[in-house]
């Protein structure tokens, strides 16, 4: 189709459209929002002359039209700490959670603002979030990121869903793996198979609910075996530099005090630890064995030792509930936790050696 001569610098409107095309303004309006009522001839007319005229559709208008933006937020939390210079990785969970979030808006005309807070600066993160629900519908919030007297106020003007979070939150719906079952059976798998006794804690920022989870089961597990014990915790958060520090801290142990095993709240941490073992001469696992929480990509190649949890399906959950509740805020809250499951490798003693 050849359209009238339009200059280049002109923005293209939807009255132009519905003028070259020879029809309404409402019908060029349903075609864009792929509504009903249209003839398949004239629907394609106008999706012809849109093409040939580069129209895009005015989204401010759009949303004003509709009270919406239609946007939704993803938050989480910068894995970077002010105490090192060490660059550090991308969250790998984060990651694998925003895969499942846009997996769950593919065919949606949704679009996703993608933001990261610091946990180490309570008051810029608190700005933050503000501007980022001021341009928002909703909001998808990983791992603790906003403390819970702010997410009550945060709740109060748009919907949120937590994602890795505490499932007891009054003001949101929640969706979280079985942390609880995930570490018992690695603790299990631990002592019963490599007969482990002395296991070291690499932990979570306190801050994140799964992280909370995960230290208290580690540590009821451990109580119900009477020669099995926690011989110290770090305090990690949740990036590789964490599980290398806390190696530093070990080998400043006499060698009599050294743990059997490593018990890590997440993946990176667990790398980490091993990539410092190893440069201190210690084998993995013949000298010390190491075990993460995750099942991230890299630990696969790597033989980690770990518990999966379904990082693309709790985002994907949580995106389409998030959906459901912009359509219909009078539904109930809902909480969820996804099951988890013991990937056994090499890290922890089983098949070869690393």
């Amino acid at each position: 189709m050849q359209p009238s001569g339009f200059p280049v610098s002109q923005a293209i409107t939807l009255y132009d459209v519905a003028r070259e095309a020879g029809v309404s303004i409402a019908t060029v309006s349903r075609v864009t929002h792929n509504q009903g009522g249209v003839r398949p001839g004239t629907r394609q007319r106008v999706l012809d002359v849109i093409e040939a005229l580069g129209y895009f559709p005015d989204g401010a208008a759009q949303s004003m039209a509709r009270q919406r933006k239609e946007v939704i937020g993803l938050l989480g939390m910068d894995s970077r700490s002010p105490e090192t210079d060490l660059e550090e990785e991308g969250m790998l969970f984060g990651d694998m959670v925003q895969r499942g979030v846009e997996w769950a808006l593919r065919d949606s005309e949704w679009s996703l603002l993608i933001s990261l807070v610091h946990n180490y600066d309570p008051a810029g993160a608190f700005r933050r979030i503000q501007k980022i629900a001021a341009k928002v519908d909703g909001m998808l919030v990983i791992e603790g990121t906003v403390v819970a007297n702010l997410l009550e106020r945060l709740a109060a003007r748009i919907p949120i869903v937590l994602i890795a979070g505490s499932t007891d939150e009054p003001h949101a719906d929640a969706f979280s793996a079985d942390n609880r079952g995930g570490t018992a059976a690695l603790v299990q798998h631990l002592v019963s198979e490599h007969g482990v006794r002395r296991v070291y804690e690499i932990a979570g920022p306190p801050e994140a609910p799964d992280a909370r989870v995960r230290h208290a089961a580690l540590h009821e597990a451990v109580a119900g075996y009477d020669s099995v014990t926690v011989t110290g915790t770090f305090q990690g958060w949740f990036a590789a530099v964490s599980g290398q520090l806390a190696v530093q801290e070990i080998l400043s142990r006499p060698r009599a005090d050294r743990p059997d095993a490593i018990v890590c709240a997440n993946d990176q941490m667990a790398l980490g630890a091993i990539g410092a073992l190893e440069a201190a001469g210690l084998r993995v696992p013949a000298d010390i064995a190491v075990v993460g929480f995750d099942d991230v990509y890299s630990a696969a190649l790597l033989g980690l030792t770990t518990v999966r949890q379904p990082m693309r399906l709790m985002g994907e959950r949580a995106c389409s509930r998030l959906l459901q509740r912009l359509e219909d805020p009078s539904l109930a809250r809902h909480a969820e936790y996804l099951p988890t499951r013991l990937i056994v490798r090499q890290s922890c003693g089983c098949g070869s050696r690393l």
